[in-house]
């Protein structure tokens, strides 16, 4: 899937008009058909099936708030056909409108910015349940899953299920990670896919149970490993290809600590400094002689741990040239030429445009980062921003993109403790 872009030049891109908010549209039931048919030829290969928990509690007819994980690009598919004929509105990054805004419109698509604050999405979800009755999709992680385990959720969620006071559901994943995770390059799998559908609160448990336990029902619910899965279960993936763009997640070596030096290809992964060899095999495993990791979740971790380490110490600093789209309506992606791009303890700063284009995001403007592999077939993405615009670097060289969420997340932890403790 491609997005419009348009080159301009950046001072016309900031002087154009911004998009107007308008309330969500009740989910024409045609384009819903026509999603839950297109749903058939994505998910028969995979033998789809799924499970329901609790659900009689619910009434068929009752709008409900749906949080799901965020896997693959088959997510929505698996939705249309557990869900189909009920109504159900999507929340939605709002590049997902470029080029198609009325489309998105009709299928009830919520635009929002990912991980930027945003007031009038309550608002709109209130609007769809409340005034609609419809149900409202939301992917509570806001990004896909790097390394197969659950991506930060933002605290007390519990907030915004108590203010919506609808029941609220889970749909949980397995196999649609490891049938497209997002590093192996857009590139799919045969494999057996489920889901289990989960009633995590009723409207009555809702006023019964305080934030923080219905917070802690959350972090149960998302709290799962797509490779432990694969491995317990003893699935199967031997695509040739499986390994492809395993560098992107597993960018450090244990070895020699070298940086930007694997290389995935087929079904291994290279240290190019070192020469360290891993091969991952069909159940998931990372195979080497003297392996400091056999699985992959781990050696994320220990990335997450050495990023950490490097912000404590104050040694942790990105340096990027980027090429640079900007984003302020849903008309186009403008590029608007190139930049540079600096992540430090201060937070994000953006150059670029001959000096005209300044941005600067403190450390605290958020608890993610939206990052991205191979966005829209464009590049892999680093995203900063604010209402006003928001900005998308194009690394020119590197796999930067997975520790520099890791850093954003890690930054945040730290000085939100630290303005805690003050």
């Amino acid at each position: 899937m491609k997005i419009k872009t348009k080159r301009l030049p950046y001072e016309k891109v900031m002087a154009l008009p911004r998009s107007k908010h308008c309330n969500p549209i009740k989910p024409l039931l045609l384009l819903q058909l026509v999603v839950r048919v297109l749903a058939v030829f994505d998910l028969f290969p995979t033998k789809f099936t799924y499970k329901t928990h609790g659900m009689e509690k619910i009434h068929k007819n009752e709008p409900c708030l749906i949080l799901m994980n965020h896997s693959s690009f088959i997510d929505l598919k698996i939705v249309s056909r557990i869900f189909f004929p009920k109504r159900y509105g999507i929340v939605c990054t709002s590049d997902g409108f470029v080029g198609k805004n009325w489309l998105m419109r009709l299928l009830g698509c919520i635009p929002t910015q990912k991980f930027v604050s945003d007031v009038s999405l309550i608002r709109d979800m209130e609007y769809l349940l409340k005034k609609k009755k419809v149900s409202v999709l939301m992917y509570p992680e806001a990004s896909y899953s790097f390394d197969g385990t659950a991506t930060p959720l933002p605290r007390k969620m519990g907030v915004l299920l108590k203010k919506l006071n609808v029941p609220v559901v889970t749909v949980i994943t397995q196999g649609a990670f490891a049938r497209d995770p997002l590093y192996n390059c857009l590139q799919k799998r045969k494999v057996t896919v489920r889901a289990d559908v989960t009633c995590l609160a009723t409207k009555e448990e809702l006023k019964a149970l305080t934030v923080a336990e219905l917070d802690a029902r959350l972090d149960a619910a998302f709290s799962f490993d797509n490779f432990r899965y694969q491995q317990e279960n003893k699935i199967v993936v031997d695509e040739p290809f499986r390994a492809d763009g395993l560098n992107r997640i597993l960018y450090k070596c244990p070895h020699c600590n070298a940086e930007g030096q694997t290389v995935g290809d087929g079904i291994t992964l290279t240290c190019k400094n070192c020469g360290k060899v891993y091969t991952l095999d069909e159940h998931g495993y990372l195979q080497a002689e003297s392996a400091a990791f056999t699985h992959i979740p781990d050696w994320y971790a220990w990335q997450r741990q050495q990023v950490r380490k490097e912000l404590e110490d104050g040694t942790y600093r990105l340096e990027k040239d980027v090429d640079i789209g900007i984003l302020v309506n849903t008309k186009a992606l403008y590029m608007v030429g190139e930049g540079k791009l600096i992540h430090d303890e201060n937070g994000f700063r953006l150059t670029g445009c001959d000096g005209k284009l300044q941005y600067e995001q403190g450390p605290l403007a958020c608890y993610s980062l939206y990052s991205d592999y191979y966005w829209y077939e464009i590049g892999d993405v680093i995203c900063i921003g604010n209402h006003d615009a928001l900005y998308y670097c194009f690394p020119k060289d590197g796999d930067v993109v997975a520790k520099t969420r890791l850093a954003a997340e890690e930054l945040y932890k730290l000085k939100k403790r630290r303005k805690v403790t003050v």
